[in-house]
């Protein structure tokens, strides 16, 4: 790992398990495995003991080649450690062992997807967001090289979106400028106008008019596929992690469903995943120091300073 402060983890792999290591994982915690660097390696401070390599080290080394052959679940062993409020030493028990199963650390990604509900009304605000959509500017866009053909499709686009916007002004009259909260409804309308006036919206037309003129909407109506199933709203997309040994259902219904009732999950998307999280499953708990010790600590450096700063001066 170079010179850097990063944590190694070291990773005991093979495919001839005896018997009762098969399916399962073994998680050592050797961070009290240590002894003091004679002289730092960039960040590093701290080695693992040797003997063969100095001869005064504690045998660190052997000892965690015994944890790992004992292969017990809650094995402990007793260090000396500095107390973090008094800062004295003290002995203490810690567990360097730990058993799982492999399905412990496996997951299911699932996504979870919520309904499109939105609202239309052909109010000038949003028949002026046709600008912003794609298809809609494209009409007005020549694939042909400068010249009489391009002016022309050019002029030709331009009137087409003229036409359009003028079909969504006589909907938006005709309607009394109402908000639709069906987009069935919306678009059955639409159609029975369009019809009315020889527009003839193409399909491209029909996304870019309905983008511009829909907005979300909770209240609203939900917005249904061809077949009849409700529609996902990609901005209410979500994802969840379900552990290997628990039921997806299961989980759902207590996590997912008191929140968002109109929920459900698409199994086309679900991934399966592993992670070992070394410091949950190792985690200390250090208690915050005590105010009038904080205290008291701040007080001495801050005499610390002022006796610096008598000597600067002096």
């Amino acid at each position: 790992m170079g010179s850097t402060g990063i944590s190694t983890n070291l990773w005991v792999l093979t495919n001839r398990k005896e018997k009762s290591r098969k399916g399962k994982v073994q998680l050592i915690d050797a961070r009290p495995f240590w002894v003091q660097m004679e002289k730092s390696l960039g960040n590093k401070r701290r080695r693992i003991g040797d003997p063969e390599d100095k001869e005064k080290d504690p045998d660190h080394i052997g000892e965690l080649t015994k944890i790992f052959g004992a292969f017990k679940n809650g094995q402990t062993r007793t260090f000396t450690e500095d107390d973090p409020i008094t800062h004295q030493p003290v002995k203490r028990q810690r567990v360097v062992s730990k058993i799982f199963d492999n399905e412990d650390f496996g997951y299911h990604k699932i996504t979870v997807e919520r309904p499109l509900r939105l609202n239309f009304q052909a109010s000038a605000e949003r028949i002026a967001l046709l600008d912003d959509e794609s298809g809609f500017r494209n009409l007005a866009v020549s694939k042909k090289k400068a010249g009489p053909a391009h002016n022309a499709e050019v002029a030709a686009g331009t009137a087409r979106q003229e036409e359009i916007r003028k079909l969504l002004r006589e909907f938006a009259k005709t309607t009394k400028n109402a908000v639709f909260k069906d987009r069935k409804a919306f678009l059955l309308k639409l159609r029975e106008i369009d019809h009315k006036h020889r527009v003839r919206l193409a399909a491209l037309e029909i996304k870019a008019v309905m983008a511009a003129l829909g907005e979300r909407d909770e209240s609203a109506e939900i917005c249904l596929d061809r077949n009849g199933l409700p529609e996902p709203d990609a901005d209410l997309r979500d994802t969840e992690t379900v552990p290997l040994k628990e039921s997806i259902e299961a989980y759902f219904k207590r996590e997912v469903l008191p929140h968002v009732p109109d929920a459900w999950i698409d199994t086309t998307k679900t991934k399966t995943g592993y992670e070992i999280p070394l410091n949950r499953h190792f985690y200390r708990y250090e208690p915050p120091r005590p105010l009038e010790i904080i205290e008291t600590d701040i007080k001495r450096l801050e005499d610390d300073i002022m006796k610096m700063l008598k000597e600067v001066t002096a």
